[in-house]
């Protein structure tokens, strides 16, 4: 099932897509769904980012790609600069390389914490296709990712959330940019798997629903330039288009 976040003459709605059409929805998070009655045509949809998380939490994957002694660590992207499709990336000059990082982003689905391999998956509403955009030279001044990760609309989510993922290790992640495919990897080649990724975050922080998780960049780094068009592609959930301004 495909859960969007759509602009609608009355605001943003969540909505669900069935049979060609996105019907309204009030909470994406109560279950049974309660339907408004609005529908919108998916031609005439305008995708907005999925969720609007109070937390964004991204993932540095240690074990082989460095000599640091922990296999995994977390860290905030501030959620000012979540966009939604289309949303142009603000990229920041005059600051070195700008990378788009094409990830796997979980979006959780009620309140996770202590989650276990046996649980873990439960907790999650389900997944998005994420560009986690970098100015990858200020990881030499700052290890905390702060300046390197604060541009203008740099983590673009959406375009949906995909809740019917069976197994969310092992999905294609493709990175086109101006048409032409540039990194070709998927969550199979992440060092630490995505319910990995999950216990280790929730052992420290209590995660709430729309909160999101983005699980990390398996070798899907490509270097960006503005007037280009970026294009996240993660199997089974969908493509996240991006032009940087």
């Amino acid at each position: 099932m495909r859960i969007a976040r759509i602009r609608t003459a009355e605001g943003a709605r969540h909505a669900v897509e069935r049979d060609g059409m996105w019907h309204h929805i009030v909470d994406p998070f109560e279950e049974p769904f309660q339907y408004t009655g609005g529908t919108t045509a998916d031609s005439e949809a305008i995708f907005l980012a999925p969720v609007e998380p109070k937390v964004v939490i991204g993932i540095g994957h240690n074990r082989t790609l460095n000599n640091h002694p922990l296999p995994i660590q977390a860290w905030h992207k501030s959620v000012h600069t979540v966009a939604g499709p289309g949303d142009a990336i603000g990229a920041v000059r005059d600051q070195g390389t700008v990378n788009a990082e094409g990830e796997l982003a979980v979006v959780i689905g009620r309140t996770s914490a202590n989650l276990t391999a046996e649980n873990a998956l439960d907790h999650v509403l389900g997944y998005t296709c994420v560009n986690d955009v970098t100015n990858v030279d200020q990881n030499l001044v700052d290890e905390r990712n702060f300046q390197g990760k604060a541009g203008v609309n740099y983590t673009p989510l959406g375009p949906w959330i995909e809740t019917g993922l069976a197994d969310p290790g092992q999905l294609a992640i493709d990175v086109y940019v101006n048409g032409r495919a540039k990194a070709t990897s998927g969550t199979f080649n992440l060092p630490s798997t995505v319910v990995d990724c999950l216990i280790y975050v929730t052992e420290w922080l209590t995660l709430e629903p729309g909160d999101v998780v983005m699980t990390g960049a398996p070798a899907t780094v490509v270097a960006i330039e503005p007037g280009d068009r970026v294009d996240v592609v993660v199997e089974g959930v969908g493509t996240l288009s991006s032009m940087v301004a």
